[in-house]
């Protein structure tokens, strides 16, 4: 039998997911090959431009606390292709991974031959039905399916969810969705099927019509942020942040969220929705409410991985996400001055992040990632990064590794209250939180993670002999 490491670069060498082949054949054919898995429990669907892995590790949060076993399904990974898919809030063990694509393989190659649309099964795809089959095997009480993306056309989509989650929707992947907002939302408002609930966060007019034009069409049931769930209160607390919600029960008080930003509290209404949504409208006790949002765990949302400095981690790679963690980290951390650890993918809205990075940050490093080309090479990162910061605010590091290494530098020069934002991709936030967080028995990330310890005075005096993660 391959290895993990073996059937990790067998699966990811198939058509990639940023890639798009337009078909719900291939993965239907073979969800028909496996016994329809699917269709073995009931499912809550996200869709949206943000906010969808936040959303549904809180959906699956809340699931949990009644006392229910999910599966989740969520994409990109951070670290290992085994957090894609999760059960009871874990990913699945690399045993449980490799022996069901063992068993799934055959029918994997039945439908590559069969070349459906022209195209083998993608990466995404197979990661789908993999996903399915090991669903159905454990076996699951709800499924929680997050879109790769769009929705119509996205393979998580071959299931009817019971629940349509659309979390706010904006410009993003423009090259492939639409060029608008009413474009893009017309793909992401295909996983509201006939006779679902459609739980509806609070939306851009444009994004808005074309949803409840959907609803309208489908005749399903429409749940909106506002009328009928949202955020009444919230303040900061340790770790995280206090809420008092509107929910199906009316107002829930003293819910302690370990996350940070706005959007984070408007993800956790959005979840309790949908959660309630999924249960026909009936309330969630605030027992079950306040228990499952304080165990919610979203690595690389403004998660502080580090402490003195401080090193903050987040996935934002849009201008609407960008703007939402910023705001986040004024609020949470504060630092003065913030320093950022910047690498982007070529197909986002480069100049546009920068430009609001350069409102907050007070320096940057650019550097690139490493695990894929698709990457903004860092020469011409620097380059773009000089024409809005100014080449006074700007550094370079050919490695992440190394950017990581020169930010603390400049952060402990700064003072105590600096601290180091690292920002624009997911990507990017994985790879730095697997050289601050390695792994046993790897060698690279060890003395990567060891070079940034001895960055300034010594690591007794920084505080880092262990790690430190607040969720």
């Amino acid at each position: 039998m391959a290895t993990h490491e073996e059937i990790t670069a067998q699966l990811v060498s198939r058509w990639p997911e940023n890639r798009v082949a337009p078909s719900l054949g291939r993965i239907q054919a073979l969800c028909d090959l496996l016994g329809n898995p699917e269709r073995s429990a009931p499912v809550i669907h996200l869709t949206g431009t943000n906010g969808k892995g936040s959303t549904a590790a809180m959906i699956d949060a809340l699931l949990r606390s009644q006392g229910l076993r999910p599966g989740r399904v969520s994409s990109p990974h951070l670290v290992d292709i085994t957090e894609r898919i999760c059960i009871d809030g874990e990913p699945v063990s690399d045993e449980v991974f490799d022996e069901a694509w063992e068993q799934i393989e055959p029918l994997v190659a039945m439908v590559d031959e069969q070349l459906i649309d022209g195209v083998a099964m993608t990466f995404f795809e197979v990661m789908i039905g993999l996903s399915f089959a090991i669903f159905a095997d454990a076996p699951v009480d709800v499924m929680i399916l997050e879109v790769g993306m769009g929705g119509t056309w996205d393979a998580t989509n071959v299931a009817d969810a019971q629940v349509a989650v659309i979390t706010p929707i904006a410009l993003d992947h423009t090259h492939l969705l639409g060029r608008t907002i009413a474009e893009i939302a017309a793909e992401k408002a295909g996983i509201i099927k006939p006779g679902a609930t459609a739980v509806i966060a609070a939306q851009d007019p444009e994004a808005a019509a074309v949803l409840m034009a959907r609803v309208a069409e489908v005749g399903a049931l429409p749940v909106l942020e506002g009328p009928g769930f949202g955020v009444l209160e919230r303040q900061r607390a340790v770790g995280g942040q206090l809420l008092r919600l509107q929910t199906g029960a009316g107002p829930v008080g003293d819910i302690h969220l370990p996350l940070h930003g706005e959007h984070m509290a408007d993800n956790a209404a959005l979840a309790v929705a949908a959660v309630e949504a999924l249960m026909g409208g009936t309330a969630l006790t605030p027992e079950v409410i306040v228990d499952g949002l304080a165990a919610v765990q979203a690595p690389a949302r403004l998660e502080l991985i580090r402490r003195s400095p401080a090193i903050v981690l987040d996935t934002a790679h849009n201008p609407h996400g960008v703007r939402a963690t910023l705001a986040g980290a004024a609020e949470a951390y504060g630092f003065s001055p913030m320093i950022g650890v910047v690498a982007m993918m070529r197909d986002k809205a480069v100049d546009e992040v920068l430009g609001l990075l350069a409102e907050v940050l007070d320096q940057v490093v650019v550097t690139k990632v490493a695990s894929t080309d698709r990457g903004v090479p860092v020469d011409e990162l620097e380059d773009m990064a000089q024409g809005v910061f100014g080449a006074q605010r700007v550094e370079r590091a050919d490695t992440m590794a190394a950017a990581l290494e020169r930010a603390a530098t400049l952060a402990d020069q700064a003072g105590p209250s600096a601290g180091v934002l690292v920002v624009g991709s997911v990507i990017a936030a994985g790879e730095a939180r697997a050289i601050l967080l390695p792994g046993r028995g790897d060698e690279q990330r060890e003395a990567e993670h060891d070079a940034l310890l001895r960055v300034g005075p010594t690591r007794a005096d920084m505080g880092l002999d262990d790690a430190e993660e607040t969720w």
